[in-house]
């Protein structure tokens, strides 16, 4: 047990069950206080796995998530919330979880020792090229251990990363880039459903965030890729629009329409006055960046050749 900080007892929360309720929400709230700083520490590893996923991204490969229970379910929250907010294909970030999408909605606790089932679940989920984030608090389950195993040595991983709250466990060692963020025990011994899962969604969130900005997928802080599919979202993407266009918002509303929805087209036709197609053809000449499109739309419209004025009649 004193290898398994996840599981060990927390002296502060010994008398939890006789505490009043006030005392137990200050107790969890001065527990929970305790995992940014603990996750700050962990920052040079987050770094370093950023870096990998980045490079791996831009090269064409894909980003997948691999745990069980808690740390499954905040996996797959996280991809899920990719396309949405950056804009990018459903199938670059995935999220596999141990028991499959039932173990999503009910506990599914024996799936974490199916280490035969990693290697099935990944097979048509991993290919060349991307990226394996095995999460795990305790870092030892056999699910998500094996499948990193299978990602590097069977399906072509470019690299495996580790996220886990237990430094002295074989998931903070053995992947390329291991991620340990020491929480300590838990309040209710073993719940790492608290501390641990907060930790764990700060790291994703974190992960994922510094990656799409490196890869250009927002515009000073701005989510520039944001799909217009609800009210809420349509209302920000025309805001999006109207602010970063320097248009009024009827303008962003038409710009917005005439590019099917791509925030980032209508800010290049808003800015420039393009059709729809010059502003498409722009971000695809510059790889998407939207500085380099509207800094190259500035520089042909710059050389173009002023229209002559007509010679006066001869008198």
């Amino acid at each position: 047990m004193t290898e398994r900080t996840t599981e060990s007892r927390n002296p502060r929360a010994t008398k939890l069950g006789t505490m009043t309720t006030r005392e137990i929400l200050e107790l969890l709230n001065d527990e929970d206080a305790t995992v940014p700083a603990a996750v700050r520490k962990a920052l040079p590893q987050i770094e370093r796995a950023v870096d990998v996923v980045v490079k791996a991204l831009a090269a064409g490969g894909r980003l997948r998530y691999v745990g069980a229970g808690t740390s499954g379910r905040l996996g797959v929250l996280d991809a899920s919330e990719m396309p949405p907010t950056f804009g990018v294909d459903p199938a670059l970030v995935h999220g596999v979880i141990a028991g499959g999408d039932h173990a999503l909605r009910m506990s599914v606790e024996g799936a974490e020792d199916q280490a035969w089932a990693a290697a099935r679940d990944l097979a048509d989920q991993v290919r060349a090229g991307d990226v394996v984030v095995g999460i795990s608090a305790s870092g030892r389950a056999p699910y998500v251990l094996a499948a990193l195993e299978a990602a590097k040595r069977d399906l072509g991983a470019a690299a495996t990363i580790g996220i886990t709250c237990n430094p002295a466990s074989r998931l903070a060692r053995e992947p390329d880039v291991p991620i340990a963020v020491d929480v300590g025990p838990e309040v209710v011994a073993g719940s790492s459903r608290m501390k641990a899962g907060t930790a764990t969604k700060l790291v994703l969130n974190t992960l994922t965030t510094a990656s799409m900005t490196r890869l250009g997928r927002v515009y000073g802080n701005r989510m520039i890729d944001v799909q217009p599919r609800s009210r809420k979202l349509r209302e920000r993407a025309i805001r999006l629009v109207a602010e970063l266009g320097r248009v009024p918002t009827p303008r962003a509303r038409r710009a917005l329409a005439a590019s099917d929805g791509s925030v980032r087209a209508a800010i290049v036709i808003a800015r420039t006055s393009c059709s729809p197609g010059t502003a498409a053809r722009a971000l695809r000449q510059s790889g998407g960046s939207l500085d380099a499109a509207l800094a190259a739309l500035r520089e042909i419209r710059g050389a173009s050749p002023r229209r002559r004025s007509r010679p006066s009649p001869a008198r």
